[in-house]
């Protein structure tokens, strides 16, 4: 008697997007470069994304009001920018910078992996991302999405548990019918803790050449391990 695949009952696969699907670091240190700022450009990325998850626990402890994501997105930029004594950029030029979020490159295999897997499951994003962020940059990176689904949707970042139950209340689905698809550990963690099945995601480059990624090592709890997206669809069958 052949033993059903863990995924049988999947329906949904709900993908995480910043360093799961795009690859932020890369992406943020070619556009600062392409301004000839006086920073070291990874270290310029990296500090605007360590800003990130200090900024979303201010909103998710009730100490900012529910903000999106491009908002916070800029007043860590503002910081960032004092703290590297960069003072020469105009405004518009603050904005667009703010707005390579919406820019970023897709990892090399994400666009035909998920072609693959959107064959046989319903594909969506969950990102702390905001609507319009995750919009444009499906238009730019030419990401196939059934649906673009966010915490500007659900009013809760993730970890938040409203985010991964939202998923399965959207599509009328129980915990288990969803799969959540990321290069995190403690996002795959979050999920797992409510029933969801997770499939991690490696890459190895998303946080540049000065930090390894701490996530690499397979761990047991999560349902699937792959090496990125091609490599999930074969496990998948898909």
């Amino acid at each position: 008697m052949n033993t059903p695949s863990p995924a049988s009952q999947v329906k949904v696969l709900a993908f995480d997007v910043f360093g799961t699907v795009v690859d932020w670091h890369g992406s943020i240190v070619r556009e600062v470069s392409s301004l000839g700022l006086p920073v070291d450009p990874v270290d310029f990325a990296s500090a605007w994304r360590n800003g990130y998850r200090p900024a979303m626990a201010r909103v998710r402890s009730g100490e900012l009001p529910w903000t999106r994501i491009d908002d916070l997105h800029r007043m860590i930029l503002d910081q960032v920018l004092l703290d590297f004594g960069i003072t020469a950029l105009s405004e518009e030029q603050k904005r667009h910078l703010n707005l390579v979020w919406h820019r970023l490159a897709a990892w090399p295999d994400s666009v035909s992996g998920l072609i693959r897997l959107k064959r046989k499951f319903t594909i969506v994003t969950l990102s702390n991302g905001n609507l319009g962020l995750l919009a444009d940059m499906a238009k730019n990176a030419g990401l196939p999405w059934d649906l673009i689904l966010s915490a500007e949707v659900f009013r809760h970042y993730k970890p938040d548990p409203e985010t991964y139950l939202g998923v399965g209340q959207t599509f009328d689905l129980a915990p288990e019918q969803t799969m959540l698809v990321a290069s995190h550990k403690d996002d795959l963690a979050a999920a797992h803790a409510l029933g969801l099945k997770t499939a991690f995601i490696e890459r190895p480059a998303e946080f540049g050449p000065k930090k390894a990624n701490p996530d690499l090592p397979r761990a047991s709890w999560t349902t699937f391990h792959a090496t990125d997206f091609n490599d999930l669809a074969d496990q998948l069958g898909a």
